[in-house]
């Protein structure tokens, strides 16, 4: 008997993200396979409505903190979750990282079997969790009374967790391969000879668009044939186009935030890929993204992308953090030499495909299997 599994967010499903991907990936696997699944998110708006499956269960505020946007979750009326919770009857609640205080409110009301996938990078500067102590170490408690495993997108997620008592695994994040692939119609506005450089993020301070628009800067000096393209929108968005209209930048251009049905073609467009985030990054959805379209990928080394590509073909080209010159000249690598585009880029859709949802879906649920097992054997021997 496959188990009824409950997907719970605390991140508001209006905004793209990567937490949200992670976890429509999940569902869209786990409903293929006939599985009882229904996702728990925080409303931000009145009007919201995902379908059946979905169940709008507290309410999300949107704050900027650590120089990017996040969540801040309540359930005015806990008395809500109890009666959600006793509804569902949920045999897994699967919870995805942490939001105070609701994330505590679920979890005192769960009967069920609780796993936690933590994807929040503390090593960013200024976490929350790491300015107030007392935050960190009430959810390492609560961790070990009311989580039964614990799974981390990286190693570095586990870090958290030094003196959790039950499961841990690592267990990374997933992508639709049949999504982004390769032969994936491209722009044809751009097929025109130009070599194009593709950003996809928030721009903020973290993911480095200013960064990568001084890159940019330097390869102009020596290269005629250069096109970047901008996919997103943010705070900083106003700074970037005056930093391209001060510097003069040639072939810049700015298209906003795109749906993934617009965002695969831009992927197929790209010569290559550039994510110059700074910090914070857990993981790289981005990176496999480009990667599975067949897109060779750049960027900055920050722990998430190091993690992922680290041993592997695509570590070359992540330059230092911040460090503008060597982004420069990790572009400039792929931008002169096509024959290397082309190889990076097979790799990457050859690396892509061990992170494709049917794999981690099953991985995830071989690891509900082991905890329901090790739950099940000590509540008997608690007996």
């Amino acid at each position: 008997m496959t188990p009824k599994v409950g997907l719970v967010s605390f991140h508001s499903f209006k905004n793209p993200g990567g937490v949200k991907a992670h976890i429509l990936g999940l569902y869209k696997e786990y409903k293929k396979r006939g599985f009882d699944v229904k996702v728990i998110v925080p409303r931000r708006e009145k009007q919201e409505s995902y379908g059946a499956d979905f169940i709008l269960l507290g309410t999300s505020f949107p704050f900027f903190f650590n120089k990017s946007q996040a969540d801040l979750v309540v359930n005015f009326n806990p008395l809500a979750i109890k009666k959600v919770l006793d509804k569902e009857k949920f045999d897994i609640l699967h919870l995805h990282n942490v939001s105070f205080p609701s994330a505590f409110e679920i979890l005192w009301f769960s009967k069920a079997t609780n796993i936690l996938t933590f994807h929040a990078n503390l090593d960013a500067a200024g976490s929350i969790l790491k300015r107030f102590p007392i935050l960190l170490n009430t959810l390492r408690r609560f961790a070990n009374w009311k989580i039964h495993g614990i799974i981390g997108v990286a190693p570095l997620n586990l870090e958290v967790f030094p003196s959790y008592k039950g499961l841990k695994r690592v267990i990374p994040n997933g992508i639709d391969v049949n999504v982004f692939r390769p032969n994936n119609p491209p722009l044809e506005e751009f097929e025109d000879g130009k070599v194009n450089i593709l950003f996809v993020g928030r721009i903020e301070e973290r993911k480095g668009l200013l960064h990568l628009l001084k890159a940019y800067e330097i390869l102009q000096k020596t290269h005629e044939n250069l096109r970047l393209l901008v996919v997103g929108e943010g705070p900083l968005e106003n700074q970037a186009r005056a930093y391209v209209k001060e510097k003069n930048l040639k072939e810049v251009h700015f298209f906003g935030r795109k749906t993934e049905e617009e965002l695969k073609r831009y992927y197929v467009t790209a010569d290559l890929y550039c994510s110059p985030a700074l910090y914070g990054e857990s993981f790289g959805i981005v990176l496999l993204e480009a990667m599975a379209s067949g897109t060779p990928v750049t960027g900055f080394a920050n722990k998430g992308y190091f993690q992922l590509l680290q041993g592997k073909k695509g570590e070359r080209f992540l330059a230092p953090p911040g460090n503008v010159e060597e982004l420069a000249k990790r572009i400039d690598e792929l931008v002169r030499n096509e024959s290397l585009r082309k190889e990076m880029g097979q790799w990457g859709v050859q690396e892509a495909q061990n992170y494709s949802w049917d794999k981690v879906a099953q991985r995830v649920l071989d690891f509900y299997s082991e905890v329901l097992d090790k739950t099940i054997y000590r509540h008997h021997t608690e007996k």
